[in-house]
Parts: structure tokens; C-alpha cells; sequence
């Protein structure tokens, strides 16, 4: 299995439009933070969790020619707002799998009714076929990929398990029953914004505190603000076994 961090950064990406922070004014490439999104292969399936406003521009980055389905976390902007973009993946493939919550596609059939409108259709919009997740086991491909319920302050959103690898973003709280669907893990992508505590997410302390928790054998930080530091920087006080991730990051299971 191969992982690839499209995008590491918070709902603004790093640099922050008009910023003079000095991470925002950073030289090096490990700074610089697209919307959070990550690609997941294995065999000859591709998947993509969550598509944000950076969608287009990832792919390219990445090479990406064929994507089997779009997985979603939750409907926030940044996690949804590229979905247009699925059109040249449609054009080549046909519909496009989605796998959403059912209030996730609520959303997105109110910021895309183009899209999931099925007459009249404008020419060159994508067709999606749906695929509702509920907190249970799906297929993907030809794994079981198994949805971890949490919270986004008071927002249900879902992390996921792929094999031996798991990604849980944009979490602030984990019940004991999901952290159970962890065990055993290569790897733990999880969200870490800043030092300072957030209402919504992981801050590090707290992210390195779920890790521990975990135990899994290695562990990278993703939905990094600007807040957080300089890459170089935060990546020498963290553990043996926890990375910040990057964009462009690939890593192989």
C-alpha cells in the first residue's frame, strides 16, 4: 500500500493569503501546505480521502490518472470544495464513486446540485454514483475499509482504516469503543493543528497523547497550521516514531 499526502495544511493553507507570518514567508518546500487530502493504493486501486479546494493542483502534483472514489471525512469546505474537478477523471472513466455520510451528501447535493442532478444535465458535468457510509464496514476496492467515529467539536466526522493504515483528520474527540478499531497499526495519520488548544481539533499535546494511546508503530501529524512552527523546527522535539507530514510525502506499507 502506498500513501501519498496530497495536502498537510489547515482550511487556509500555508501560506496564508496576504500573511507576514514568518512561516507563511518560508523558503522551504516542507512549509508550504496545501489543503489536507490523501491518496491511498494498493493493487490497481486508487482512493482518494477528501477532495478540497486544492484538488485540481494535487493531482497534477501527483501524476494521478484514474481515481476509483472519492472517500469523505466530513462536508467542510476544505474537504469538499474540488469536487468539480472530478470531471477529467468522468470524462475518461465514467461515474465517479463517493463515499459520504448521508448529511455529508446532504451538503454536497446543495453546493453541487449540478452534479447530482440527473435531468437536464449540462454537458461536461460529472455523474457520481453514491455510496452511503454509516459507522460499519465498506468496500473498497477489494478491502474492507472501517470508518472511525468522532468529533469535530460537535461535528460527527469519520476517520478510516485501510489495512494497516488509518487516517483520522479534523478529530477532536474518540470514543474508547472506536480507538479499539486502531490496534495493530503500521500507521497513524492524525490531525495535530497547533501547540495552543483548539475548540475542534487535536492540538500536538493532544495529538501525541492519542498516539500513545494507539500505539502504533509509526505516526504522522497531519492539518498543520502556521501556528504550528517551522517544519524543521516542530519534527525535532517530536518522538522516535512521529513524523510531520509534508506535502508530497509518499510512504509505502
Amino acid at each position: 500500500m502506498k500513501i501519498t499526502f496530497l495536502g498537510t495544511g489547515t482550511s487556509q493553507g500555508i501560506p496564508i493569503i496576504g500573511s507576514t507570518h514568518p512561516v507563511c514567508l518560508s523558503d522551504n518546500p516542507k512549509d508550504k501546505r496545501l489543503r489536507v487530502s490523501v491518496l491511498v493504493e494498493w493493487d490497481n486501486f486508487t482512493y482518494v480521502v477528501d477532495c478540497g479546494p486544492d484538488f485540481r493542483q494535487q493531482m497534477l502534483n501527483a501524476k494521478v490518472n484514474k481515481i476509483d472514489g472519492v472517500i469523505f471525512t466530513h462536508e467542510h469546505a476544505d474537504h469538499t470544495m474540488g469536487l468539480d474537478d472530478i470531471r477529467p477523471f468522468f470524462f475518461r472513466q465514467g461515474d465517479i464513486d463517493l463515499y459520504a455520510h448521508k448529511r455529508v451528501f446532504k451538503a454536497l447535493e446543495k453546493r453541487f446540485d449540478y452534479i447530482f442532478t440527473t435531468q437536464p444535465k449540462y454537458p461536461g458535468v460529472p455523474s457520481v454514483t453514491k455510496h452511503l457510509i454509516k459507522n460499519k464496514p465498506f468496500k473498497a476496492g477489494n478491502i474492507e475499509v472501517i470508518p472511525v467515529d468522532g468529533l469535530h467539536h460537535k461535528l460527527q466526522v469519520f476517520g478510516f482504516r485501510f489495512k494497516d493504515f488509518a487516517y483520522l483528520t479534523d478529530m477532536k474527540t474518540v470514543p474508547d469503543e472506536e480507538v479499539e478499531k486502531l490496534g495493530n497499526l503500521e500507521v497513524l495519520v492524525v490531525n495535530a493543528l497547533r501547540e495552543e488548544p483548539h475548540m475542534s481539533h487535536f492540538n500536538l499535546e493532544e495529538a501525541l497523547a492519542f498516539i500513545n494511546k494507539v500505539k502504533p508503530k509509526r505516526a504522522y501529524l497531519t492539518h498543520i497550521s502556521h501556528h504550528m512552527g517551522f517544519h524543521d523546527d516542530v519534527q525535532q522535539k517530536l518522538p522516535d516514531n512521529v513524523f510531520l507530514a509534508y506535502d508530497n510525502l509518499q510512504i509505502t506499507i
